[in-house]
């Protein structure tokens, strides 16, 4: 996917956990930032802390959405997800991407990996593999910025 092209529909989904949220919930009022994790993901868990403490700092300037991707044929046990995302506090929602639509939407191939849209539901940035939270939320914060120039 390349920046700037307009988020893809949430549709697809196997199954969603703490509650689902459509493109036009999340495109209009703050951006977004979709996260891809998978429950066999050694470094999704160790980033994981850290996509939450972003979540807290930002929710009332951010949405945050998780996309669970299967990586192999383990990954796709619901119940080991529920766990795995309840451990590791994973409040926000949880797009179940068993069947990969999202992240053939998306593009994607990576776990973990990270999109932010602006509000208008662009994408803005992209980035993957366990490191650069901070080159992550410098991204976030731009499009911020840039959010509270136009209001």
């Amino acid at each position: 996917m390349k920046l700037r092209e307009p988020m893809p529909e949430l549709t697809g989904a196997t199954e969603w956990l703490n509650g689902e949220v459509t493109r036009e919930q999340l495109v209009g009022e703050k951006p977004t930032l979709i996260h891809f994790w998978s429950i066999s993901c050694h470094l999704c868990k160790e980033a994981m802390p850290q996509v939450n403490e972003f979540r807290d700092n930002y929710k009332d300037k951010l949405n945050v959405i998780a996309v669970h991707m299967p990586r192999s044929e383990a990954d796709l046990n619901l119940e080991e997800i529920k766990k795995v995302a309840a451990e590791h506090s994973i409040s926000q929602p949880i797009f179940v991407d068993s069947e990969h639509k999202l992240t053939e939407a998306l593009e994607n191939q990576y776990v973990p990996a990270y999109y932010v849209f602006d509000k208008d539901g662009k994408l803005r940035h992209f980035q993957a593999g366990g490191s650069g939270m901070k080159m992550l939320e410098k991204r976030v914060n731009r499009v911020l910025d840039e959010l509270e120039k136009t209001e």
